[in-house]
Order: structure tokens, then sequence, then C-alpha cells
């Protein structure tokens, strides 16, 4: 898998609301009522992750969950598996 353009990056977060680009990894914090809502999120996120053979770095402190996204096999860098991701995610959400 081949690491995206900066310019195919900033293309693909036109629609992504609230997704940011930043030390080569997509990226974006979630806010929820509490820590319950919040676990429930990643746990839908891992499945989706899990489906896509694709896993992200998730951290979480009460009700926030940030999520990163970058593609180990391509150095680490931003690739459409990412892009596919976070868009999944954005069905989540």
């Amino acid at each position: 898998m081949e690491p995206l353009s900066e310019q195919d990056i900033k293309s693909a977060l036109e629609s992504l609301e609230g997704w940011g680009f930043d030390d080569d990894k997509l990226w974006k914090k979630f806010e929820f009522e509490n820590f319950k809502e919040a676990l429930a999120f990643i746990v839908r996120v891992g499945v989706e992750a899990e489906l896509q053979t694709h896993h992200p770095r998730i951290f979480n402190v009460y009700n926030s969950v940030t999520i990163g996204l970058q593609t180990h096999d391509a150095g680490d860098k931003v690739t459409e598996k990412d892009v596919d991701l976070a868009n999944a995610i954005e069905g989540i959400i």
C-alpha cells in the first residue's frame, strides 16, 4: 500500500468533518456523555477495524476518545486504508 500525497490527504479531509492530519497520521477527538458511551464507541470501532484488518491507535480518558490512523506497512504514513477506516468510523458515530 502506497502512502497518499499531502494533496490527496487534504482532499480526503474535506469529507471527514473534524479530522485532522498531523505527525503523519489522521486523527480525531470524540467526546461523549460519559465513560460508558465512550467505551461502547471504542468497541464498535474495534469491531470495524478488525473487519478491515486495519487497527487504529485509540486513546481514552473518561468520556473522550482520540483515534489516530496510519498504515504501519507503509512506513507509518497515511494510505487509502486510513481514509476508508476514518469514513467507517464516521458511519459509527
